[in-house]
């Protein structure tokens, strides 16, 4: 039997209340060895809309699913349809002063990593190394059949040429990049093979109902166990993923922060969440430490 993954979560009613203080967050930063784990809350500034919260994604439409995507080309034809379409909106998508203020701490040597729940490359384009992209990156296209990894830019090429009349308006662009568009509109979209052994291409992410590789996983344990604090920026932590390590840290007796405007489901387990902008909460904080950050960048979408 298919299970579809777990793409909601209701808030308990005795959850602790979020707060403005920032303090906590500074005190780590001082400390040093701290882990950041950013959820799509972190690129809300640069236009790329969360899955949940007001206005999340999730509210409209269901992301693809691994399962879908493999077994049906109907289902690939609609995906790559509205990923095509979602990538030249996505694509042009700049750090903003969250990304800036994280690549800031990197920097200055109070980060011992960067784990990222989005697939957007937002935090490299910041100047973050060694990010670990949990769910993969968008920048990529990988062949299911001969594993070959190609630039997504390169394939858009193609896309373009293949397609050349494929010209419809989105209702909306996801956090995955993929746009919002009817069965009529994708229905004469023109798929491509790989160029290598004309397998079937899929974006090189983690896609929903689809496994993180082991090898990745552990590593970001491995990260969890060096850390001194873990610091979640911008996720719901709905989905075990990203909550696993949260649920790590704690059991470790490791501190747990969380900014993020809404509740979320690791709230139980941290020493406080910030209820506050992630851009203006960073900037606050890199203040207070005296860390210059730059300019974030923000690009909004189009209505």
């Amino acid at each position: 039997m298919r299970t579809r993954p777990t793409l909601h979560w209701s808030p308990p009613p005795d959850l602790p209340p979020g707060t403005s203080d920032l303090q906590p967050v500074v005190d780590a930063l001082s400390a040093g060895r701290v882990l950041v784990l950013s959820g799509a809350g972190m690129s809300t500034e640069s236009g790329i809309p969360a899955y949940r919260g007001e206005g999340g994604s999730l509210s409209r439409h269901t992301p693809m699913t691994y399962q879908d995507f493999t077994a049906s080309a109907q289902a690939r034809r609609r995906y790559w349809a509205r990923s095509h379409l979602g990538w030249r909106t996505f694509g042009r998508a700049r750090p903003n002063a969250g990304h800036q203020a994280v690549a800031a701490f990197v920097q200055h040597g109070l980060l011992s990593g960067v784990i990222t729940q989005n697939v957007d490359g937002l935090h490299q384009a910041a100047g973050t190394e060694g990010v670990v992209e949990l769910h993969g990156g968008l920048a990529r296209v990988r062949c299911l059949d001969c594993d070959a990894i190609t630039s997504r830019q390169d394939l858009s090429v193609r896309l373009e040429e293949a397609n050349a009349a494929f010209e419809p308006v989105a209702a909306g662009i996801n956090p995955d990049g993929d746009a919002d568009l009817s069965d009529e509109q994708v229905a004469d979209f023109r798929v491509l093979p790989c160029t290598d052994c004309g397998g079937i291409l899929k974006p090189d992410v983690v896609f929903f109902g689809e496994t993180v590789p082991a090898q990745r996983i552990e590593y970001c344990r491995q990260l969890v166990r060096e850390a001194n604090t873990l610091l979640v920026l911008g996720s719901s932590l709905t989905v075990m993923s990203g909550l696993r390590f949260v649920r790590q840290a704690a059991q470790a007796g490791k501190r747990v922060l969380i900014i993020n405007r809404d509740p979320t489901r690791g709230d139980q387990l941290a020493h406080s969440r910030v209820s506050l902008p992630l851009g203006a909460a960073l900037h606050s904080v890199a203040d207070v430490l005296n860390i210059p950050v730059d300019g974030g960048m923000i690009l909004r979408s189009e209505p």
